[in-house]
């Protein structure tokens, strides 16, 4: 069992935020041949909101996601970004997440 500290909490400088995400593009993109990167799957399992931090409890309902449809959010935000909304952020991490598990197996 796990026992959690509920007064806990992370506070993310958003500079240092922003500059640890500037510094892993630099890293792919020097690591890429081409300015793309191939993503050769497009389903993962997705945890439910619900049950992402309860980790008491082993999720029971795992959900589908896909990769194309995270990256269809964001390249409509990016034709228009007045309609930004928190949860791109999520699509971002799905996406971001692919090219890590890509660039650690050494496919960049």
């Amino acid at each position: 069992m796990i026992v959690l500290m509920t007064e806990w909490q992370l506070h993310v400088p958003l500079a240092e935020l922003r500059r640890s995400v500037d510094l892993l593009m630099d890293h792919v993109e020097a690591a890429t041949d081409g300015d793309t990167i191939r993503l050769d799957q497009d389903y993962f399992w997705s945890i439910p909101q619900d049950a992402l931090y309860d980790v008491d409890h082993t999720p029971a309902d795992l959900t589908l996601g896909q990769l194309s449809w995270s990256w269809e959010h964001l390249t409509d935000l990016l034709a228009d970004p007045d309609r930004a909304i928190g949860y791109h952020l999520v699509w971002l991490s799905e996406v971001l997440r692919a090219i890590g598990t890509v660039a650690r197996i050494g496919d960049i």
